[in-house]
């Protein structure tokens, strides 16, 4: 638990537990669920914005229906290890359209980079174009997903 972080009780886990598994449920949903009052509902709701146990909300979309045919993942090694150099990396790589995520990872390689995209050409322009023509760069290797798929359970600890 990270200094001046409170812990969770059963209902605050909840309520995660719900809202993990479908973030547009109501307020009015989440607390018949749970056994509160809309109004504790709510202020439990933003004690856990507050306290940066919620971070945000986001929609899951078929990237299929938006033209990404192809996802693969990206590993990265980079020739230089220092902070600036690892930050930029990911600053510059994150906004682009077919990135989806990226994590920086201990062990052989640096990055893996979740990329969707609409053929195998604008995977290899991508490749070559936003990750092997950066000098920091020294190995790359791509794997075509077959099939992705994110868990809606919490996690429990």
């Amino acid at each position: 638990m990270k200094k001046n972080q409170r812990s969770l009780d059963q209902t605050d886990l909840q309520i995660l537990a719900l809202l993990y598994d479908d973030a547009s449920l109501n307020n009015k949903d989440i607390a018949d669920k749970v056994g509160l009052a809309p109004s504790s509902c709510l202020e439990r709701l933003k004690r856990l914005q507050t306290d940066k146990v919620i971070l945000k909300h986001r929609l899951l979309v078929d990237v299929n229906a938006l033209g990404g045919h192809i996802q693969a993942m990206i590993s990265v090694r980079l020739s230089d290890h220092n902070r600036a150099t690892v930050d930029q990396f990911q600053q510059d790589l994150l906004p682009l359209a077919e990135v989806m995520s990226i994590y920086h990872m201990g062990g052989e390689n640096d990055f893996l980079v979740h990329v969707t995209v609409s053929d195998s050409m604008h995977l290899r322009d991508f490749v070559f174009n936003a990750i092997t023509a950066r000098k920091e760069v020294n190995h790359v290797e791509t794997a075509l997903l077959y099939d992705h798929h994110v868990s809606a359970t919490l996690p429990s600890f």
